[in-house]
């Protein structure tokens, strides 16, 4: 069906589309990535020569390069600008088209004052067209649309959405059914190992303070890779992303400054012997976090990549000092600046450690190159690491009680200030403007 359609064809582009968000292109990966890559060759062509429902083919055509990693042009929007450089009018009665422009703006990149117009003119017109829609079907689309952008949402939670949308091809349509009955079936299996070996440490029992997020975990995991291929990566993947949220609770919640402090430097040593200057409750913690290293080192050993557990130990190491530092803050009363705040925040954010652990599983993509590549911090890690941050410390604002505002009783934004707090409430509203600048920043810079 792929290989059949015109080369150059909306056909063809609308069917990598619907194979893509059906959730079963992992089976199409070489036939998709020709079919681009002949595209993107003649992308300037093609533009030329499209005509009728012009602005759906375009967009369409712009993000599926953008997201396959190919620097399409966004010169191809300047047809629909009109002589004061806005969107023309008549634009507004295709509503595909919008839709198609609105995702294609997810992958605008900085300098791109065109897609940033884009972005704005789609988001008020979707807006505005959303009660007058007829067709529930492209409602639901239109509004799902506005609620997760193609770039936010959940590849397995879109993937149910999309399947429920589409009923334009009955073959692929079934075909994905059975295919995402089949990895859920999977899933399932994996989550119950996991949940198995979860209640058999007694964590939870021992630990009360810990919040018991073992299938969010698993959840985040599985956002990353679903595919059957990856079975024993999402395990272990999920084992280490929860011991980051009792680590972090640990920090966060329940642990004097003391006590903390000893911690810290037992995961500085990572040494079964650092354990015995720890309290009871602390030693658990450690020693089951050594476990779960031992065995990725284990598994990877038996992939003759052993040396990568030394890379997933840097970054622990990195995301501990950082909680510690969070941790001071509080205990000093300390109102960090924003540059430090933010400079803390892409290592306690956890993305650059889960970015590393992610690695597991990856077979001849996981390379030392590409390890030490993380190491550098890039700048797409770095601004993922932010826009996680932020987003964590403005919900835990928005959610803040002052009951929970106490220690041992919740969790604290990494930023006093963000929490509102009384040492520096002048500046507090000013920050949330900057923070929410930072993250519309971010999301561009990922895109590059």
């Amino acid at each position: 069906m792929l290989v059949m359609a015109p080369s150059k064809s909306l056909q063809k582009l609308d069917l990598i589309n619907i194979i893509q968000r059906l959730g079963v292109a992992y089976h199409f990966e070489r036939e998709i990535e020709e079919s681009l890559s002949y595209m993107y060759t003649h992308y300037e062509e093609w533009i030329g020569e499209v005509d009728g429902n012009g602005l759906y083919a375009i967009a369409l055509c712009f993000r599926l390069l953008r997201q396959q990693g190919y620097y399409a042009s966004c010169g191809a929007f300047r047809k629909f600008i009109n002589d004061k450089g806005n969107f023309k009018n008549e634009l507004v009665n295709d509503v595909h088209g919008i839709l198609s422009l609105y995702e294609a703006a997810q992958f605008r990149v900085h300098g791109e004052e065109i897609m940033d117009e884009a972005l704005n003119f789609t988001i008020t017109q979707l807006k505005l067209i959303l009660p007058k829609l007829s067709n529930s079907q492209l409602a639901q689309q239109v509004s799902n649309a506005l609620k997760f952008s193609i770039k936010d949402g959940v590849v397995r939670v879109e993937t149910r959405k999309y399947i429920s949308f589409n009923h334009e091809n009955e073959v692929l349509l079934n075909f994905a059914k059975l295919d995402f009955n089949i990895l859920q079936k999977l899933h399932k299996k994996e989550l119950c190992g996991i949940t198995r070996w979860w209640k058999k440490l007694e964590i939870v029992k021992s630990l009360p303070y810990v919040r018991d997020k073992l299938a969010e975990a698993y959840f985040w995991s599985l956002s990353v890779y679903f595919e059957p291929q990856y079975s024993i990566a999402r395990k272990l993947s999920t084992k280490i992303a929860y011991f980051l949220t009792i680590i972090d609770d640990t920090y966060d919640i329940y642990g004097t400054l003391d006590e903390i402090t000893f911690l810290t430097e037992a995961i500085e040593r990572w040494n079964i012997d650092a354990s015995e200057q720890l309290p009871l409750y602390m030693k658990i913690v450690y020693c089951n976090l050594l476990d779960v290293y031992n065995e990725i080192e284990k598994e990877l050993t038996n992939e003759n990549k052993s040396f990568l557990v030394n890379y997933f130990i840097i970054e622990m190491k990195k995301v501990v000092r950082a909680y510690f530092e969070e941790a001071r803050w509080y205990h000093e009363k300390k109102v960090p600046t924003m540059e430090q705040y933010m400079k803390n925040g892409i290592a306690s954010s956890g993305y650059l450690l889960l970015a590393t652990t992610f690695w597991l599983g990856m077979g001849k993509q996981a390379t030392k190159d590409a390890l030490d590549w993380i190491t550098t911090e890039p700048p797409i890690l770095v601004a993922a690491s932010l826009i996680g941050r932020l987003l964590n410390d403005l919900k835990s604002h928005e959610n803040m009680s002052p009951k929970k505002n106490e220690r041992r009783t919740g969790n604290q934004p990494a930023y006093p200030s963000i929490q509102a707090d009384p040492l520096d409430e002048r500046v507090s509203h000013v920050e949330f403007k900057a923070a929410f600048t930072t993250i519309a920043n971010s999301v561009a810079a990922q895109n590059e």
